[in-house]
């Protein structure tokens, strides 16, 4: 239902009028929060990768 009411304001509207809309072009802080969430991970993984590297290269590998 909801995206039939959209299609009917889009009808209804002119190209000029659509062209006028402003919106959408800001950032969030949503995103902004996904960014810093994603360089944390990926952050996250190279700081493991190097410590494994590390301990391999050193032979100190933990004893199971």
């Amino acid at each position: 239902m909801a995206m039939q009411d959209h299609l009917d304001v889009a009808d209804k509207l002119s190209k000029r009028e659509l062209q006028n809309i402003i919106g959408g072009r800001s950032i969030s802080g949503t995103i902004i929060n996904a960014f810093t969430s994603a360089f944390k991970t990926v952050y996250g993984f190279g700081q493991d990768f190097g410590g494994a590297m590390r301990r391999f290269r050193k032979r100190k590998l933990c004893q199971l």
